[in-house]
């Protein structure tokens, strides 16, 4: 198997008293589009900050294509390229000029692809960078991150401030770069674009790595949702192992399922003649939701104390650049 794309092992960083990584591990393979989901103030942004060596972890370390992600950050950053959540740009200067200087940066632009990029993502180039919205500045960071032949995109909430119809625009342009053999690294909390384009992805909790895996494997976590249907009550299923909250109703009854339990639930179902059967399995919001379900969790997590966190920890979303 070839050396990982990124390599992250035991990672921590702490702002004062605010310990916002504590032991983060995950590796993402060349080739994959890797999800990292969490709330704000979970630590994604910081994890990704040290990999990119904008910030010095306190312990650990962080490997981008076999080089250390602090020393190295220069040769690593030549191979590339990097979108914020927040995007700034230099205000007299246009969305195209930008988009033409960061291009040039990494040497390896394609003209061409760019101006599709410009049309798909109906991007008008010619404006001032001081006028432009939200969503138009993250256009100005995804058209020329995708206008470059990198072997790594680190995207970090890529799509804040696009609408829907540009959100799909930018997963074309994910999976046209990994069919190319790249690799992605995709955080943020949208659940259904993570859910649509990862092959594996990890949940981060108060600067923890809470699960790891694809979406198949992660599904053990949570139970399958069958709705059933048959001529005669069900009310038997109360007494089945691995069946919980069951309502039964006439002719119907709706339960979730342990996937341990299905042959035998099944088998019950078919004995008494079950017309229909619906089973859908956990959603990547349900998985999402096992993790941070509890509100009394986010009070005491990370997110209450952003705020402290010194606003060098911020510098990756304060330059006006997409590269990294």
């Amino acid at each position: 198997m070839p050396d990982a794309t990124i390599a992250i092992t035991g990672l921590k960083k702490a702002f004062g008293r605010v310990q916002a990584l504590d032991g983060v591990d995950l590796t993402v393979q060349p080739g994959e589009i890797y999800g990292f989901i969490g709330p704000n103030g979970a630590g994604k942004s910081t994890t990704i900050r040290v990999a990119l060596g904008i910030l010095k972890a306190d312990a650990g370390r962080a490997a981008i294509f076999g080089q250390d992600a602090w020393r190295d950050a220069v040769a690593i950053h030549h191979r590339l390229s990097y979108v914020p959540g927040d995007v700034n740009l230099w205000p007299n200067l246009t969305g195209g000029e930008v988009i033409d200087l960061l291009v040039r940066l990494k040497k390896n632009g394609d003209r061409q692809y760019r101006r599709e990029l410009i049309e798909r993502f109906e991007f008008d180039p010619s404006k001032k960078c001081d006028t432009y919205s939200k969503g138009n500045r993250q256009k100005v960071a995804l058209v020329a991150a995708f206008s470059t032949d990198a072997d790594l995109y680190i995207l970090d909430e890529p799509t804040s401030g696009l609408d829907p119809l540009m959100e799909l625009v930018f997963r074309d342009c994910v999976r046209k770069v990994a069919a190319e053999g790249k690799t992605v690294f995709l955080s943020s909390h949208i659940l259904s674009e993570v859910e649509q384009l990862c092959d594996r992805l990890s949940i981060i909790r108060q600067g923890r790595i809470v699960d790891t895996g694809s979406l198949r494997e992660m599904q053990h976590l949570t139970r399958n949702q069958v709705h059933a249907e048959a001529p005669q009550p069900l009310s038997g299923l109360a007494g089945l192992p691995g069946v919980h909250d069951l309502e039964v109703k006439p002719g119907e009854a709706t339960f979730r399922l342990d996937n341990a339990q299905t042959a035998t639930v099944m088998g019950y179902l078919a004995a008494q003649g079950v017309t229909r059967v619906v089973s859908t399995p956990p959603t990547l919001e349900e998985l999402f939701m096992s993790h941070y379900g509890d509100a009394a969790d986010a009070a005491g997590s990370p997110t209450a104390a952003t705020a402290a966190v010194p606003d060098a920890a911020r510098l990756a979303t304060q330059r006006p650049t997409t590269q990294g």
